[in-house]
């Protein structure tokens, strides 16, 4: 399933029956910002339109917009996975993160 984006900022969506239209917000940010629309189209320009107004909003405010994602994943596995992981980054001549992160893009095709 493919995302929309933009400028970094992923949408959440929902369609809501009730009003026959999509209703979204910007994910991953702890800020409140959403928007809505009744076609894909709409819904599109509105979330555009909310990540633009969510920048100069924090611009005007003086403050930096967060980020959706900060890159960093704090993961708890066994000692036994840690020391398997382990060494097979080794043998193949990366670190733990570099392996991971190696199979992570593999597996969701970036």
């Amino acid at each position: 399933m493919k995302t929309m984006t933009h400028k970094g900022y992923s949408a959440q969506i929902e369609y809501d029956d009730d009003d026959s239209c999509f209703i979204g917000h910007i994910a991953g940010i702890k800020d409140i910002v959403g928007f809505h629309g009744e076609s894909v189209s709409e819904l599109r320009n509105a979330f555009e339109e909310a990540v633009e107004d969510y920048l100069e909003t924090c611009e005007k405010l003086n403050r930096n917009p967060q980020k959706p994602f900060s890159g960093k994943i704090s993961l708890r596995v066994s000692p036994k996975i840690h020391a398997e992981v382990a060494k097979i980054a080794k043998i193949n001549g990366k670190s733990i993160n570099g392996w991971i992160t190696e199979k992570l893009e593999k597996e969701i095709a970036i």
